[in-house]
């Protein structure tokens, strides 16, 4: 991949007033940029301070003073971006921090593009592709364990995992190849059966990963969640105590919704996206019935169902269809109103659904501990210690993965139909070539600049 050395700049925090703001600078010139532009009272060059050193002083646009700043020397490569690089914490004012951006670009710089620091990082080799995917991850982390994941997989657990399994295919294919040029010394006898059993310890380590790719997307994304039940269970009002807000309609009117309401809540260590859905019932109304049928079509894709029941009024026709349709997905069943006279057996419903039932009040904000507590066991079994455990949350990398699984598979076949050694090195190749580019190795120039495109400026 071509790389460009230029010196690049940009505002490295949030464009919002702040106590702090920080612009970034990298690149073969970053001293003589800000050398420009920063003055102190022995004038000193930055480019004699030692690596890693802080500096007092000031930036000036020609004459005119600009700020009171602290300047933090990094020498390459012992930086971010493995290039010499210089952060100006000035004052965080928006208008601040732009016009000392300016400066620095007037001053030699140009203007970086989104995630351009972290891809010369991945680029100079001081980190490999997924750890790079990982920084963007832990930017977006929603949740405790979204954030620990990404940390494991940012300091190499993925990529150690990834190079180990890479090194015992690369170790058969060296084998064959010796043993193909030089077959008096090096015997191929027998070696079906070895290479067999390696692919098939290798074929462990993938599907082991692959199957976590699932439990990754609900630690990373958030657990896909359906609330239903009829109308005026308390379905929006329970969306309301979940969000802190006013944000879903809740009247008396049975039908108020309509249509799916969809927000992000986070409950503790787990993140929910939450859809509140119409009231399950027949009904005559045109966009009533349009409304049920989207809750309907929400509540097959969904991770988990919500099912909110109002416990002051029997069970109906309209409940048991609902049980019906929550029978074989994982749900929660919420005995709303316990503030009220309650008509339902919380015990009874729980035999007649399989489900757990937590009674809540919404009104009064009661019960959701046991709620919080009822989803971590459900999706979070136990504490994740994410030094030992790899989880795929990258859908990129578990195509890489399930396509090296192929081609071991194809290794395999190739063993017990005895075809050539020749046939072996090929399929091997192709498993090593796509765990390489799960790290960055061969990958396409389109697929990295997609990658980083995501990444938010001046990171």
């Amino acid at each position: 991949m071509m790389m460009r050395t230029d010196t690049i700049a940009a505002i490295a925090t949030g464009l919002t007033d702040s106590g702090i703001g920080i612009v970034r600078v990298s690149g073969d010139k970053a001293f003589p940029v800000i050398e420009k532009i920063f003055r102190r009272k022995d004038g000193t060059p930055i480019r004699l301070e030692q690596s890693h050193t802080v500096q007092y002083g000031f930036i000036f646009d020609g004459e005119e003073k600009l700020d009171e700043v602290l300047v933090l020397v990094m020498k390459g490569p012992h930086s971010y971006t493995a290039e010499d690089t210089v952060e100006i914490d000035c004052h965080g004012g928006i208008l601040m921090m732009r016009r000392i951006l300016e400066t620095v670009l007037k001053a030699g710089a140009r203007a970086a593009e989104p995630g351009e620091f972290t891809k010369r990082a991945f680029l100079n080799g001081r980190i490999d592709l997924s750890q790079a995917e990982a920084v963007i991850d832990v930017i977006n982390a929603g949740n405790d364990y979204a954030l620990k994941s990404s940390v494991s997989q940012l300091g190499g657990s993925l990529s150690e995992k990834i190079k180990k399994l890479r090194g015992e295919i690369l170790y058969q294919i060296a084998y064959i190849e010796s043993a193909l040029d030089d077959p008096e010394h090096i015997s191929l006898e027998g070696y079906g059966d070895e290479l067999k059993a390696a692919v098939e310890r290798m074929e462990g380590e993938l599907k082991r990963m692959i199957d976590s790719a699932e439990f990754g997307r609900i630690v990373s994304e958030g657990v896909r969640t359906v609330i239903v039940g009829k109308p005026n269970a308390g379905k929006s009002s329970l969306m309301n105590v979940l969000l802190g807000e006013e944000r879903a309609i809740v009247t008396e009117i049975a039908g108020t919704t309509r249509d799916i309401l969809e927000e992000r809540i986070r409950m503790g260590d787990i993140s929910l996206n939450v859809a509140d859905t119409a009231g399950i019932r027949d009904s005559e109304d045109v966009v009533e019935q349009i409304g049920v049928s989207r809750a309907k079509s929400a509540a097959a894709e969904a991770d988990l169902i919500v099912y909110v029941v109002d416990g002051s009024v029997p069970l109906d026709e309209n409940d048991k269809e609902i049980i019906d349709m929550i029978r074989d997905k994982k749900a929660v069943i919420l005995l709303n109103k316990s503030d009220l006279a309650t008509v339902i057996d919380s015990e009874e419903l729980a035999g007649l659904t399989g489900k757990t039932v937590i009674s809540v009040s919404a009104k009064e904000e009661t019960g959701l501990e046991l709620f919080e507590n009822e989803l971590k066991n459900m999706f979070y079994q136990g504490e994740l210690d994410f030094n030992n455990q790899v989880l795929i949350t990258n859908v990129r990398h578990k195509e890489a993965l399930e396509d090296s699984l192929e081609s071991l598979e194809l290794v395999k076949n190739s063993i017990l139909q005895k075809l050539p050694e020749d046939f072996y090195s090929i399929d091997l190749m192709n498993a090593y070539a796509r765990l390489g580019s799960i790290i960055g190795e061969a990958v396409e120039d389109d697929v990295v600049n997609e990658i980083f495109s995501r990444f938010c400026t001046g990171k």
